[in-house]
């Protein structure tokens, strides 16, 4: 069955034209002439023939030129071109296939070979259409599946950012508890999530590090759940019995966040446990020493203590940012690790805006001058 296959026939001679239309039309072919090259390139667009015949001695273009420009376009260089030509050296073959053409046929036209040749083009172009079209339908199952899968890669994305935030929240609200027991405000915990992410950056520690101290940060002392009232509320000094309770809410943190899967609670266990270690190893619980002590409980500390000496507590008045810089600079070394507190003072701008945009009441700070060394040597590190 050959109804709707469709023939174009270039030819610049009339006599021929209408000798390959007649033979192909008697065995149902549809067919359209052409009379020179560019006859030929407008209805090869416009007619869309499944086959062109294409004779070679036109004038302006040959038919060889016309192939290579067919074979160029991306609309028809899928067409199938079968070269007739008065010659039939080798040479004229060869050039034939240099310029894009499926087959050859001599002229004079034999018609049977001439039916077999049209016949097997237009089998191998419906094949080669075939599996153009199921590549079509492919390539659209594939964006489509493509569009489909990135639509709940996205919602995903966003479902496991509300998770975060959910969880975040959570972090916050929970770790508050024993913060309103001590302090007048829960903002010191989220504060010193901002000053580990700004102290992070300038150590240019990973993002994912960065994350994970910041999101585990606010339990650093949960612990204090554990404590009691009158110890943590204390507006003096407390006495060797009331701070070895005190020292406890370090381990007391620890095991309310052990025995956890969730790499959080894990960092949250360890900043709980290390957060009050110094770096020349006299600091609490284990007495660890420079680098043994875990650089999530190293970070914090430098920001748990910052945040508690320009803040406001029961034993104390809160301390002005230049003030609370000085007196970490003396323990450079003792308490902190060098390297973090150097990166903390060199964005000392940077933590004077975060402690700033958290409501610090400026009215409320006083200036330390000959009695900031007692206040170290009783209250410093009962900061937190």
């Amino acid at each position: 069955m050959n109804h709707g296959r469709k023939i174009l026939v270039v030819d610049d001679d009339r006599m021929s034209r209408l000798l390959l239309n007649t033979i192909l039309s008697r065995i149902s072919y549809r067919v359209s002439e052409a009379f020179d090259g560019e006859d030929c390139l407008e209805k090869a667009e416009s007619f869309c023939p499944d086959l062109i015949l294409m004779d070679v001695g036109m004038p302006g273009m040959d038919g060889l030129d016309v192939t290579r420009l067919l074979k160029n376009n991306d609309e028809t260089k899928n067409i199938p071109v079968m070269i007739i030509s008065g010659h039939d050296d080798l040479e004229d073959r060869v050039r034939a296939v240099e310029a894009g053409a499926e087959d050859f046929l001599p002229k004079p036209v034999e018609q049977t070979i001439l039916k077999a040749k049209v016949k097997s083009l237009l089998k191998i172009k419906e094949y080669n259409d075939n599996v153009h079209n199921y590549q079509k339908k492919l390539e659209k199952e594939v964006e489509k599946k493509t569009s489909n899968l990135k639509q709940a890669l996205d919602d995903l994305q966003i479902a496991s950012e509300k998770l975060r935030l959910y969880s975040m929240d959570t972090i916050l609200r929970l770790s508050q508890a024993a913060e309103y027991k001590d302090t007048d405000t829960g903002e010191h915990i989220q504060r010193i999530s901002y000053y580990i992410q700004a102290i992070g950056k300038a150590m240019t520690l990973s993002d994912e590090e960065i994350e994970a101290y910041q999101y585990a940060s606010p339990m650093h002392d949960v612990g204090k759940i554990g404590i009691p009232d009158n110890i943590l509320m204390k507006p003096g000094p407390l006495d060797d019995s009331e701070w070895e309770i005190m020292k406890q809410h370090t381990v007391i943190g620890g095991k309310i966040l052990g025995g956890s899967d969730s790499s959080i609670l894990k960092t949250a266990e360890t900043i709980a446990l290390t957060h009050h270690e110094k770096w020349n190893g006299k600091g609490y619980p284990y007495g660890l020493k420079g680098l043994d002590i875990p650089m999530a409980g190293r970070i914090t500390a430098i920001a748990d203590v910052f945040d508690a000496l320009t803040s406001k507590r029961p034993y104390k008045e809160p301390f002005s940012v230049d003030t609370a810089f000085e007196i970490m600079a003396e323990d450079r070394g003792k308490s902190f690790d060098p390297e973090l507190l150097d990166a903390f003072f060199s964005i000392k701008n940077e933590i004077a805006d975060i402690r700033n945009k958290n409501n610090f009441d400026h009215g409320a700070i006083i200036k330390l001058s000959e009695d900031r060394l007692d206040f170290k040597k009783v209250q410093f590190f009962r900061t937190v």
